[in-house]
């Protein structure tokens, strides 16, 4: 399949300036990217033409929407982008005139965002509202806030795009963006260039729908430092799109009710993260007495002396390598949030370690941004076990604790502090029964024995007996088990909940802790009982090296990195598993060829798998210095069920910046 497109020549002078010779073109309602070729300038019309082949049914066809991005080298520095107008128009609209901004991304399945329209799409009354447009200097303890009032059409999804640019120097900055004191997405920036960055990051919001639909204070805390050093302000703005699907195309249900696990700051216009374990994370709340399903989803992440915990050391070896780098970091690399109701223990996370763009060698993230590092995956315990004790109609409290490890020479135990910092948040997602039932049934058992550490760890000196090796291995399992009765207006019906996890991490650190090799690996699967049918099965192993040497007046740093990040999940999870946007694309393209996959009613469930491998350096001396950095990423995602198959997959590789190679995957028609 061919299409051919005219450039408009009022850029003409600058793709011929530029020597452009490829370009993409996005076809909506989910992003694709597909690489073209410019031919040379069409004289009777005073244009340059794109042609763009292979693009993938059944979304082959451009809509309104269709975006054509000008690019010098193949998808590389950003010259410009033309609405293609469903290529029908002789007026061309340039929009987003970057001419030297480096595109950061992050690579993700695809996001359906719909066009706006006036109710006559597949989407109905598409709206969208700016619910921020902000600069973010000296935003430390001022966050944004702002109002929402819902869209007076109808909706039930919504979509967020965030965007931000900025240029100089500044550290990559956390953010989290809370509906007063619920904390509804958690991204980080990407650092800037000299010359300066933008991107973009859409999220589907529909299981925040409850809070969507109502009025709403947005505080968006970005905290960041601009001084003579730290130049760089994040520009920032945030949308949100509302629209409605069908109800036989909806994939997912969502909660009654949405209640934060949080410092509860919301009132005080301030963030409401808790700060652990310096916090204490707890609240209490009266549940409503007939719900069916309840379920908590954790947001958590390490930074300052956690940031990188996975590299972290035990505590009887932090002072190790003291007279050359400096104490290490303690508690071990285990870490581990848990969810307590009243003293039970109802759940665990063991965390992904999230990388962000000024980690270990920030020439790791340009423009490739680590795995999650827009946007923070929360962890979903689900607690229907608990809910015949919890519909009393008596306050209960909630608590979450960031755990790491004890140690002496031959045992570890878990450690309910860690470092500085934890910063942890968790929501309750409350499914309701029918209006003035009650649900009851019996009191939950529940087996959560302390997960079982192995450990090993050795120092290797040289011939003065100085330490020169470190040696540290740490292996942990972890079993529970929890389970009731619970009697609805459906009838009664037998609940559980188990989760089961592993866990290894070796490291050895030689050249008396100037270098670091890490290896770690998490697996574990969380599943409900077959009345809810919930399974999620993860795992994420890294492998990383990296040293450092510092004189007087240098600086070098150098690192190599392998990791993987997969989830098979089935059945209904809270947060939207991806399936949607790619089964909702028949809605606004009809081509679908007959007998294609229902993925609603054929498949239960995906599996996202992607791997990200890089080598990087940095050297900076009072003399001038270099970099380097080299990134490759791919990423598949499937449908799982009575029709499995591969839908998507992206492979990207990148080099000192520039991407040298995108190859996109679309195979709706692939899956039997």
């Amino acid at each position: 399949m061919l299409y051919t497109y005219a450039i408009p020549s009022s850029i003409a002078e600058t793709v011929l300036s530029a020597k452009t010779t490829h370009a993409t073109v996005s076809f909506h309602p989910i992003e694709i990217y597909m690489t073209g070729t410019l031919e040379r300038p069409d004289e009777e019309h005073d244009a340059w033409r794109v042609s763009v082949s292979n693009v993938p049914n059944p979304l082959a066809h451009p809509n309104e929407n269709a975006v054509l991005h000008l690019t010098q080298g193949e998808l590389g520095k950003p010259l410009g982008s033309v609405e293609l107008g469903a290529a029908r128009s002789a007026e061309w609209l340039i929009i987003l005139p970057v001419f030297s901004l480096l595109h950061d991304f992050q690579v993700h399945p695809p996001t359906l965002i719909p066009a706006v329209g006036n109710g006559s799409n597949p989407y109905g009354c598409v709206v969208t509202q700016t619910l921020m447009a902000y600069d973010f200097a000296n935003s430390y303890g001022v966050p944004f806030v702002g109002e929402y009032t819902p869209p007076s059409c109808s909706f039930n999804r919504v979509v967020i795009n965030f965007t931000l640019d900025t240029k100089g120097v500044q550290y990559d900055r956390l953010a989290v963006m809370y509906f007063n004191s619920t904390e509804i997405w958690r991204t980080s920036t990407a650092e800037p260039t000299t010359d300066g960055i933008i991107y973009s990051y859409a999220k589907e919001m529909q299981q925040y729908l409850a809070l969507w639909k109502q009025p709403q204070k947005i505080i968006f805390d970005l905290a960041n430092i601009v001084d003579s050093t730290y130049t760089g302000i994040l520009n920032t703005t945030l949308t949100a799109t509302f629209f409605t699907i069908p109800d036989e195309e909806g994939s997912a249900v969502v909660a009654d009710e949405i209640l934060p696990i949080s410092m509860l700051h919301g009132g005080d216009d301030a963030s409401s993260m808790a700060e652990l374990p310096s916090d204490t994370l707890q609240v209490a709340y009266t549940l409503p007495r007939n719900m069916k399903r309840a379920v908590i989803s954790i947001s958590a992440c390490g930074q300052a002396d956690e940031e990188f915990w996975y590299t972290n050391v035990f505590s009887t070896d932090v002072d190790t390598f003291a007279d050359e780098t400096g104490d290490l970091y303690g508690y071990g690399p285990w870490r581990e949030v848990q969810v307590w109701i009243d003293g039970f223990l109802a759940g665990v996370s063991w965390p992904f370690p999230v990388i962000f763009t000024g980690g270990i060698v920030p020439g790791f993230w340009r423009p490739i941004v680590g795995i999650d590092a827009f946007d923070l995956r929360e962890h979903e315990i689900d607690i229907t076990p608990f809910i015949p004790y919890l519909s009393d109609g008596k306050a209960h409290t909630f608590q979450m604790i960031a755990a790491g490890v004890n140690n002496n020479n031959v045992t570890a135990s878990v450690s309910n502090v860690t470092n500085d910092s934890w910063y942890v948040t968790g929501k309750i997602f409350v499914f309701l029964d029918e209006a003035g039932s009650v649900t009851t049934g019996t009191m939950p058992t529940i087996s959560a024995p302390d997960p079982t550490f192995r450990i090993a760890r050795s120092v290797l000196t040289n011939s003065t007996g100085a330490n020169e090796t470190l040696v540290e291995s740490i292996s942990a399992t972890r079993s529970l088990f929890i389970s009731s009765t619970i009697k609805t207006s459906a009838g009664e019906e037998d609940v559980s909940w188990s989760q089961e996890l592993q866990y290894v991490n070796h490291d050895v650190l030689p050249d008396y802790g100037w270098q670091q090799v890490t290896f770690q690996n998490t697996i574990g699967v969380d599943k409900t009982g077959p009345g809810i049918g919930y399974v999620n099965g993860y795992e994420y192993p890294i492998n990383c090296t990296y040293g450092y040497a510092e004189t007087t007046d240098s600086l070098t740093i150098w690192g190599e990195l392998r990791r993987t990040l997969v989830f098979n999940v089935s059945g209904p999870a809270v947060f939207p598993n991806g399936l949607q946007p790619i089964q909702l694309a028949r809605l606004a393209n009809q081509s679908i060829p007959a007998g294609s996959l229902d993925l609603d009613t054929e498949s239960t469930g995906s599996i996202l798998s992607t791997t990200q491998t890089g080598t990087a350096y940095y050297y900076d001396s009072t003399d001038g210095g270099e970099s380097f950095g080299s990134t490759n990423q791919t990423m598949t995602f499937e449908a799982v069920g009575d029709k499995t198959g591969e839908l998507y997959q992206r492979t990207v590789g990148a080099v000192n910046s520039s991407v040298v190679f995108d190859d996109v995957v679309f195979k709706l028609g692939s899956v039997v």
